[in-house]
């Protein structure tokens, strides 16, 4: 059983920085591959970034390509998502999860952190 706890989200204007944390509970989290997604209101969740149980290997969704990175430090079994050059259009709810199976879901979801970018 994991359980994450995300944190970091808040008010921010255009173009400046936020860091995310997901911090994670339970066993061998450092086997588990974890994305960050988002969803805005009145629409659905979408895929934004993720990162594979060694850190070796990093995805991201076109629209934060360039200005988002994601990272992990096992020891603190903690992923992290930088998020530069913010644009209104990324307000939204940010959520991570894990899974184990690389190519399967993921089985573990947080409970979001908010994050708005005023213009």
């Amino acid at each position: 059983q994991v359980q994450l706890v995300e944190s970091g989200g808040g008010v921010v204007q255009a173009g400046g920085p936020l860091r995310l944390s997901c911090a994670a509970s339970g066993r061998d989290f450092s086997y588990y591959a974890v994305g960050g997604f988002r969803q805005a209101p009145g629409k659905e969740r979408e895929f934004v970034a993720a990162i594979t149980w060694s850190g070796r290997n990093t995805y991201y969704a076109d629209s934060v390509k360039g200005r988002f990175t994601i990272s992990r430090d096992n020891a603190k079994n903690t992923v992290y998502l930088q998020m530069n050059s913010l644009k209104p259009e990324d307000t939204a709810l940010y959520y991570c999860a894990a899974k184990i199976n690389s190519g399967g879901e993921y089985d573990y979801w947080g409970q979001g952190t908010q994050v708005t970018v005023s213009s």
